[in-house]
């Protein structure tokens, strides 16, 4: 079934999240945009650069014609495409990637305004899939953004933004994704019954069950059998393939019920490409 998504809030969640990595990079010195980020193979400037090269690809850009061969972290034709977009400003300086960031975004801003709530209703093809509205595409673009912002701010030291209305719009994006974590990415049995926690500025609480399939439901059928408490800006984190769960089990990551499964989970929540 599509995804509805409210246009004038995820307009002004990109905005926002737009705003807030210009200011990050506006504070930041040229040795800064060199700094390495936990993508393989991308610097800070890179991750300016990626988000950069989506808005202009949206706005009908063609991906440039450069060689990425060498990219030994390119796995994939996703992974080809956004490496040559970023492989053609890596020659610019930190300021001048963050000009053409604010240009580019300010120039989406201003499209995506002039839209209605039934354009973003309106079929669209999303990375979720094909059958999905054009503001599932956007709230997928809040999130990859989002997600971009703080891989640049663990890497030069700043502080997570943790915005309720943002960290709540990435959630609503993950839940989507619930499913094939507990199923497929970490292969729980089927009769397994999760709970997963989630504290901080968003408290949400999600249930799984596995049966023919694992699935969202809105109540387990008996005793969770396995149980997750963890912050939600961590769970972000970890869902988006960003941080390693291991070293963080017992006290970031309290688990519960059965240990083996529990740990399974936990250290196999990613879910992104």
């Amino acid at each position: 079934m599509p995804t509805f998504v409210d246009h004038d809030s995820i307009v002004e969640l990109l905005d926002r999240t737009w705003s807030a990595i210009g200011d990050l990079y506006a504070g930041l010195e040229e040795a800064d945009y060199d700094r390495p980020t936990c993508l393989p193979g991308w610097t800070v400037r890179d991750q300016l650069s990626h988000i950069v090269a989506t808005e202009m690809s949206l706005s009908g850009e063609p991906v440039p014609e450069v060689d990425v061969s060498a990219a030994d972290h390119v796995r994939n034709d996703i992974g080809t495409m956004n490496e040559r977009w970023i492989e053609s400003m890596r020659p610019m300086s930190g300021p001048e990637v963050l000009d053409r960031f604010r240009a580019v975004t300010a120039a989406r801003l201003e499209t995506l305004g002039a839209m209605t709530q039934a354009d973003f209703d309106a079929p669209s093809w999303t990375p979720a899939g094909p059958d999905e509205t054009y503001g599932r595409f956007m709230r997928i673009r809040h999130y990859d953004s989002f997600v971009h912002e703080h891989d640049a701010r663990e890497a030069v030291g700043a502080p997570g933004r943790d915005d309720p209305a943002a960290v709540a719009s990435c959630l609503d994006e993950v839940a989507t994704a619930l499913g094939f974590i507990v199923g497929r990415r970490a292969g729980l049995p089927e009769g397994s019954r999760v709970r997963l926690e989630l504290t901080g500025p968003v408290p949400r609480t999600y249930l799984v069950e596995v049966t023919d399939r694992a699935r969202v439901v809105d109540a387990l059928g008996g005793e969770p059998t396995v149980g997750i408490e963890v912050p939600g800006p961590l769970f972000l984190r970890l869902s988006a393939g960003r941080r390693d769960a291991t070293p963080l089990l017992g006290t970031d990551i309290v688990l519960s019920g059965d240990d083996a499964l529990a740990r399974r989970l936990a250290t196999n929540l990613a879910f992104t490409i």
